[in-house]
C-alpha cells in the first residue's frame, strides 16, 4: 500500500493513540490461565497430601478406614484404636492388578476407583464399584463381586413380611404374601389426585400432557396393621416451563415443564396425610394437617402402632408445632409450639429418649439451644444448653450417663464466633466441658459406640491436623495426619488472609477473607472482586482450610485480582437478630461488602478500590446483580450467574421464610427487575437453558428490563445446562467469568478461544 508523504504522520498519531487505548503489555498470557486452572477442584486436591481424615468405623471403635491423596496417588489407611497405628490397609498394586484380571479393564494403582471401602476381621476388604459388592480376603487372595440389589422403589414390605404395599391407576393396594391376594386401600384415586406418592424435587414433565415420574411412599406402623402416607394433590398446581434447544437430534426446542409453587401462590402442589387401619379395612383423611408440597409432613410411628408424630409447619414458616397423631382417632395435640414475627427454624435438632423425654432445639432465647421437655405434658423440664452462642448437632447422646455431646460455635471469647466447637454437657445443664481446645475449626465423626472421634480442626491459614480423641473427655489419643502443603509452598502459595470489619449497624463485627495471587507484590494495585452467597441459611466466608482452598476464590485470584468473600449480617450461624437483618431485606445483603471491602482497602495500600467486581451464582447471582443496582458506583462489573433475579419468581418456600409471606411491596422494591435502570457498569447474566431450580425467566426478565432501560449488557445461556455450571471444578463458564473481569475489571485483553486446563 503506497501512502502520501503527508498521511504518515497522521497514520503515526493514530497508532500511538491505539496504543494509549491498549495495555502496553498485556498482563495476561497463557500462563496465567494455566496458574488459575491449577487451584480448580479436580486439580489442587491432588497437589495436598492427607487433607483430612473421614473414617469408616470398624467394630464400633476398633478402628477405621480412611483414604488421602499422597504421594503415591489415593491411598486407603486404616487405623487401629487400640495401638493408635496407621498403615496402609492393603496393597493397592495387588488390588489393581486383581481389578484388571478380573475385569480387562485398566486400572490405575495410584486412584483406584473403589468407595465405601472397609475391613472385616482384618482379613477382608470390602468394597463397591461399578455398581458391584466386592470382597477381597487378603489372606486366599480371592476376589469376588455380586450386583447391588436395587431396592424396588414402588413397593414396599410390612415390618412382619406378610404384607406388600405398592400403587395402580394412582391408588394405594395391598398384596398378601402368603396368598398373592391384591386388596385396593383406596379407591378415589386417579390422575392429580395421587395415593401414596410425593413430588419430586427435580420432576421433570416431557411435554404439555406428559406423565410425571412416579413416586411411592408409605410407613409401616411396626405392628404391621396400619399404613401412614399420603395424597398428592395437583389438580388445581401451576407448572413452570422450559425449552431445551440442546438435542442434537431434534429441530425444534422439547417443552419442559415442573410443578413448583411461587411465593404467595395458592395454586401449589398440596399434600394431605392418609392413615389406613388394614384390620378394620378403615381410611382416614387428615385434612387439617395438609401442606403445600414444599414444606410436607414427616410424622413417625410410636413403638406401639397407636401415634405419630412430627413437626407440622404452618406456611410462612412463622410457627411450627410439635404434634401427636392418635391413629384411631384422628386427633390432634399440639406438645410444643413455638412462633416467630419473622420465621422458626425448620431443622430444629430432635431427639427422643427412652423415659418419656426428649430433647428439642430452640432459637427463642435469640440464640439456639437444646431444651429437654417431658413428652406428656410438653413442659419444659431443663434447658440443657443457655448462652450467647449457637447449637449446631447434636453430635452423641449417652442417655443412661445421662450425658450430651453437641457442637457449637460463638461461646469461646475472642474467637472467630464461626469456628466449630466440640462441647459435653449432662442432661440436667450442668458441667459444660469444652471437648476441642484449639483455636481453630473443629469437623468431627464420633464413633457408633460413642467411644471415640476423629477431628479434623484447622483455619483458612492452618493446614488441617487430624486427631483421634477420647470422647468422653477430648484427650488427644494420636495425630492421625497433618495436611501436607509442601507442593503449594513451592508454588508461592499464600493462605487466604481473615479479616473483620464493622457491619452497618455501625456495631457488629462482621468477618471476611481475602485471597492474593501466588505473583503477589504488595507494591502493586489490585482490583478487588467479591464473591457473594449471602442466603440467610448459610454462611459462606470459608471457615476451614479445605474450604479455602477448594473454591472459586483461589483460581480467580490467580489472574491478577484480590478476591474477598464476608459473612455480612443477615446470614446464618450467629444470633437469630444477626440472621433476622436481612428478613424482608435480603436486597441489602452487599451493604455490608461494600463497607468491610472500603475497610479492608483503607489498611491495605495494595487494594484498587476504585476498581471493585462481584460474582455470585443462585442466590448469589441475585447478589451481584442487585449490588450492581443498589450500588452502581461502587461496584464497576458484575457476573450474575443462574440469579433468581425476582423473589416473586422464585420457589416458594426460600423467600416465604426469609422475605416474608404474605408477598409485600418489599417484594417489588428489591426486585433486580424493577431495578434494571439503575446500572452504570459492565453486567454479565448468565444462566442455563434447563434451570429447574432458579427457572432462567427471571433473567430473561431482567435483560428485557435492560433492553427497555436502555442498558448496555451482556447474555450468557448454556442451552443444555440446568442449575449446575461454573462449579470450583471449572467448566466453559468458568473462563467465560475469569474473561469477564479480565476484560472490563483488570483492563487487559483475554486470550480467545483457549480452554482451560489444556494445552
Amino acid at each position: 500500500m503506497n501512502l502520501p508523504k503527508q498521511s504518515l504522520p497522521i497514520l503515526l498519531f493514530i497508532y500511538i493513540l491505539n496504543g494509549f487505548s491498549q495495555p502496553l503489555h498485556s498482563q495476561i498470557t497463557k500462563e496465567s490461565y494455566d496458574r488459575a486452572a491449577y487451584f480448580l477442584t479436580e486439580n489442587i486436591q491432588k497437589q495436598v497430601y492427607h487433607l483430612e481424615v473421614i473414617p469408616n468405623w470398624i467394630d464400633g471403635s476398633k478402628g477405621f478406614v480412611h483414604s488421602a491423596n499422597t504421594k503415591e496417588g489415593k491411598r486407603f489407611f486404616k487405623t487401629n484404636t487400640s495401638t493408635f497405628e496407621t498403615s496402609e490397609a492393603f496393597d493397592h498394586i495387588i488390588l489393581a492388578r486383581l481389578l484388571q484380571t478380573k475385569t480387562g479393564e485398566s486400572i490405575d494403582q495410584a486412584n483406584l476407583p473403589i468407595e465405601r471401602v472397609n475391613l472385616v476381621n482384618g482379613k477382608v476388604v470390602t468394597f463397591q464399584w461399578k455398581n458391584q459388592n466386592w470382597t477381597w480376603n487378603l489372606e486366599s487372595g480371592a476376589i469376588d463381586s455380586i450386583p447391588i440389589s436395587e431396592r424396588n422403589e414402588m413397593e414396599s414390605f410390612s415390618p412382619d413380611r406378610k404384607w406388600k404395599a405398592f400403587s395402580r391407576n394412582y391408588n394405594l393396594f395391598i398384596k398378601n404374601l402368603t396368598t398373592g391376594e391384591e386388596t385396593p386401600l383406596s379407591t378415589d384415586g386417579r390422575k392429580d389426585f395421587e395415593y401414596a406418592s410425593f413430588w419430586g424435587w427435580s420432576d421433570i414433565i416431557y411435554g404439555e400432557n406428559g406423565e410425571r415420574p412416579t413416586h411411592f411412599m408409605v410407613n409401616w406402623s411396626p405392628d404391621s396393621k396400619k399404613i401412614f402416607t399420603q395424597i398428592v394433590d395437583l389438580r388445581i398446581a401451576e407448572k413452570m416451563y422450559l425449552l431445551d434447544w440442546s438435542k442434537d437430534e431434534k429441530f425444534r426446542p422439547e417443552l419442559l415443564s415442573y410443578y413448583r409453587g411461587s411465593p404467595g401462590d395458592s395454586t401449589v402442589v398440596k399434600y394431605i396425610p392418609v392413615i389406613f387401619d388394614l384390620e378394620k379395612k378403615t381410611e382416614k383423611k387428615i385434612p387439617e394437617l395438609t401442606s403445600p408440597h414444599f414444606i410436607g409432613i414427616n410424622l413417625r410411628w410410636s413403638d406401639d402402632s397407636n401415634m405419630l408424630s412430627g413437626f407440622h409447619i404452618q406456611r410462612g414458616y412463622k410457627e411450627y408445632h410439635l404434634i401427636e397423631l392418635d391413629a384411631q382417632k384422628g386427633e390432634i395435640r399440639k406438645i410444643v409450639s413455638e412462633s416467630s414475627p419473622t420465621h422458626v427454624n425448620r431443622d430444629n435438632i430432635f431427639r427422643w429418649l427412652k423415659n418419656g423425654q426428649f430433647i428439642l432445639s430452640s432459637e427463642k432465647t435469640g440464640w439456639n439451644q437444646l431444651y429437654l421437655i417431658d413428652w406428656n405434658s410438653g413442659k419444659e423440664i431443663n434447658p440443657i444448653t443457655s448462652g450467647n452462642f449457637v447449637v449446631n448437632k447434636l453430635s452423641h447422646l449417652d442417655e443412661k450417663k445421662g450425658v450430651v455431646y453437641f457442637e457449637a460455635s460463638g461461646k469461646e471469647s475472642g474467637r472467630n464466633p464461626y469456628f466449630n466447637h466440640l462441647y459435653r454437657v449432662n442432661l440436667d445443664g450442668t458441667n459444660l466441658e469444652l471437648l476441642s481446645q484449639e483455636n481453630a475449626y473443629h469437623e468431627i465423626h464420633i464413633s457408633p459406640d460413642g467411644k471415640l472421634a476423629v477431628d479434623n480442626y484447622s483455619t483458612v491459614n492452618q493446614p488441617t491436623q487430624s486427631i483421634l480423641l477420647e470422647l468422653e473427655t477430648g484427650k488427644h489419643l494420636q495425630k492421625i495426619s497433618e495436611a501436607d502443603i509442601s507442593i503449594l509452598k513451592r508454588k508461592g502459595y499464600k493462605s487466604p488472609v481473615p479479616f473483620t470489619a464493622t457491619a452497618k449497624d455501625g456495631k457488629t463485627d462482621i468477618y471476611g477473607v481475602y485471597f492474593l495471587p501466588t505473583t503477589f507484590s504488595s507494591k502493586k494495585k489490585y482490583p478487588i472482586i467479591d464473591y457473594t452467597y449471602s442466603g440467610p441459611h448459610t454462611s459462606t466466608a470459608p471457615k476451614t482450610f479445605k474450604a479455602g482452598l477448594l473454591g472459586h476464590q483461589q483460581p480467580m485470584a490467580e489472574l491478577g485480582f484480590v478476591v474477598v468473600t464476608i459473612d455480612g449480617m443477615g446470614g446464618f450461624g450467629r444470633s437469630k437478630a444477626f440472621s433476622d437483618a436481612s428478613y424482608r431485606n435480603l436486597g441489602d445483603g452487599t451493604t455490608d461488602h461494600v463497607l468491610a471491602i472500603t475497610q479492608l482497602a483503607s489498611k491495605n495500600t495494595f487494594l484498587d478500590i476504585t476498581k471493585v467486581g462481584i460474582f455470585g451464582h443462585s442466590a448469589g447471582g441475585y447478589d451481584a446483580g442487585r449490588a450492581m443496582l443498589l450500588h452502581p458506583d461502587f461496584y464497576k462489573v458484575g457476573v450474575a450467574s443462574a440469579g433468581d433475579h425476582d423473589f416473586r419468581m422464585e420457589k416458594a418456600w426460600w423467600p416465604e421464610m426469609y422475605m416474608g409471606y404474605p408477598v409485600g411491596d418489599f417484594y417489588h422494591e428489591q426486585s433486580n427487575i424493577t431495578n434494571a435502570a439503575n446500572l452504570k457498569g459492565h453486567l454479565l447474566l448468565a444462566h442455563g437453558g434447563k434451570d429447574e431450580n432458579v427457572n432462567p425467566s427471571a433473567t430473561f426478565k431482567l435483560a428485557e428490563n435492560l433492553i427497555k432501560a436502555g442498558k448496555d449488557f451482556d447474555l450468557f445461556i448454556w442451552p443444555s445446562r440446568d442449575h449446575s455450571f461454573g462449579r470450583p471444578p471449572g467448566d466453559y463458564f468458568t473462563k467465560k467469568r475469569w474473561d469477564y473481569f479480565i476484560e472490563h475489571l483488570l483492563g487487559d485483553k483475554p486470550i480467545r478461544h483457549l480452554q482451560i486446563g489444556k494445552d
